[in-house]
């Protein structure tokens, strides 16, 4: 039964790639920085049943990425890499406060403070969510850098698997570096929009996948011969 619930412990980072993904379209694409009143007040108030939503789909993806980063940690601890582990869940309960807070804003805008006109704040708060996204990243990188790099110091990826995961530890840590005032490498740019959630999602998900398959569940299965360890 342990060896069951662990296994779906592991599979929880693939639900919180999902969920992270079904909060996306469901939440929309947010205002830019300098928006009008009358674009904000069209998104957040006009939409406000569909940011409610979303919120409670992102606050359960969050929880499902957190029992994903204790799965990660458990399996590098288990390999000999308990301080990889470690970093593994500081990294996933970092981003988890970053993104309850991001959610908590979009929340009140679109809960009371956008329809009460209190248009200045609710345009701060909007800017504030793009550079808490940006700051988010760091966490997000972490986890990343954690989960590649003692997997492949614990023997349990190829150094193939390993450079893939270093490619994405990258490309999430470009996300941290776009501060222009405005265009491709803004914090409300393409690049920020999109490249980092996708690694983050793609990655996550991977290695998800792969802690399952590694579970002890997955491995007695596959061996009925197998004798637990003591």
């Amino acid at each position: 039964m342990s060896s069951s619930w662990e296994r779906n412990f592991r599979g929880n980072g693939l639900i919180a790639a999902v969920l992270f993904l079904a909060g996306y379209i469901v939440y929309g694409i947010q205002p830019k920085v300098g928006v009008t009143a009358t674009k904000l007040v069209s998104f957040y108030d006009g939409d406000r049943t569909r940011i409610l939503v979303s919120a409670v789909i992102f606050g359960f993806a969050v929880l499902c990425l957190m029992w994903f980063s204790v799965a990660l940690a458990s399996e590098l601890r288990d390999n000999g890499k308990g301080g990889w582990g470690t970093a593994a869940v500081a990294a996933g309960a970092a981003f988890g406060v970053v993104f309850i807070v991001l959610t908590a804003l979009r929340a009140g805008l679109a809960y009371s403070i956008t329809g009460a006109g209190n248009t200045p704040v609710t345009s701060a708060l909007n800017d504030l969510q793009w550079v808490l996204r940006v700051i988010g990243w760091f966490p997000i990188a972490m986890l990343v850098m954690a989960g590649s790099f003692g997997l492949w110091r614990a023997g349990s990826i190829s150094n193939g698997a390993f450079a893939a995961g270093a490619a994405a530890l990258a490309l999430v840590l470009l996300g941290t570096t776009t501060w222009a005032t405005h265009g491709f490498w803004a914090p409300d740019g393409a690049y920020a929009r999109v490249v980092p959630a996708a690694v983050m999602l793609i990655w996550i998900a991977a290695v998800s996948v792969f802690l399952t398959r590694n579970s002890p569940a997955t491995l007695t299965t596959q061996n009925p011969m197998a004798i637990p360890a003591a």
